[in-house]
């Protein structure tokens, strides 16, 4: 059984940081591109930022420089380290990992991170 399960969200100021964490099982997760993907309410859940499994890293433009995405094989975790937070960042966070090659997609359960003052 496949598991994605994460932590770190919760309320930080605006300029704050915070680190979210994807813990992986019933998968190698190295194989696999991991992303952080985030739905606001009212909106649809929007990419921020994958890890292929070569380690090449993609982000929606409205985070660059501000959020880095990284993966310990070793812990089959993936983290998103999330900089100069701003109010626009509040959304619930989904780890997801994907292989297409075998039409394999996986979500986590969510974690809220809300910035506000």
């Amino acid at each position: 059984q496949v598991q994605l399960v994460e932590s770190g969200g919760g309320l930080v100021q605006p300029g704050g940081s915070l680190r979210l964490s994807c813990a992986a099982s019933g998968i190698i997760s190295s194989r696999y591109t991991m992303g952080w993907y985030r739905q606001a309410p009212g909106k649809q859940r929007e990419l921020v930022a994958t890890v292929s499994s070569g380690g090449t890293t993609n982000y929606v433009d409205s985070v660059k420089d501000r959020f880095t995405i990284s993966r310990d094989n070793a812990k089959n975790t993936v983290y998103l380290q999330m900089n100069t937070l701003k109010p626009e960042d509040t959304a619930v966070y989904y780890c997801n990992a994907a292989r297409w090659v075998i039409a394999a997609n996986y979500w986590g359960q969510g974690t809220q991170v809300t910035v506000s003052s």
